[in-house]
C-alpha cells in the first residue's frame, strides 16, 4: 500500500504550524527562509525560534541562488519511490543567505554536477497545492 503522501515518486511534505508559510510560498514559486533579527542570520529548516539565539524568527524572501556544497549521484535503489527516479543528485546546497539546505538538482546530466557550481531554484508542483523546490544549475558569467 501507498502512503498518501506519496505522488509519482515523490515523498510529499505534510505541512506543520511552523513549516506552512515556507510550504505555503513553494506553491507561488517563492522560497521563503526564517531571519533573526536578534542575532542577524538566516536559519533552514523551519523551526520556532532562532537556534543561535533562541530569538524570534520571520520569513524573509531568499534569492533563490547557491552553491553546491556537496552531493552525491544515486545510481541505485530498490526502494519506491525513489527507483523510479534514478539516476538523481541529492545535494547540499549552500543558499546565498547563508543556511544550507538539502535538495535535489535537477535539469542536467548527474555527472556534470560539481561542488562548488552555482544553482538557481525552481520549484515542481506535485499535486494540486504541493510544490517542492529544486536547484538547477546556471551559468556563471565571467567578469
Amino acid at each position: 500500500m501507498i502512503d498518501a503522501r506519496m505522488v509519482e515518486g515523490r515523498i510529499l511534505p505534510v505541512p506543520d504550524p511552523i513549516s506552512e508559510p515556507y510550504w505555503t510560498a513553494t506553491t507561488r514559486g517563492e522560497l521563503l527562509i526564517q531571519y533573526c533579527s536578534a542575532c542577524d542570520r538566516f536559519e533552514f529548516y523551519p523551526r520556532p525560534f532562532c537556534r543561535q539565539c533562541a530569538g524570534e524568527l520571520t520569513w524573509r524572501p531568499a534569492s533563490g541562488r547557491g552553491t553546491v556544497y556537496s552531493f552525491t549521484v544515486v545510481r541505485q535503489s530498490r526502494t519506491p519511490p525513489f527507483d523510479q527516479l534514478v539516476p538523481y543528485v541529492v545535494a547540499l546546497v549552500d543558499l546565498d543567505e547563508g543556511p544550507r539546505m538539502m535538495t535535489n538538482i535537477v535539469d542536467c546530466d548527474a555527472d556534470s554536477v560539481a561542488i562548488g557550481q552555482r544553482v538557481a531554484v525552481d520549484f515542481a508542483e506535485e499535486v494540486e497545492g504541493v510544490a517542492l523546490p529544486f536547484f538547477h544549475p546556471i551559468e556563471q558569467s565571467l567578469s
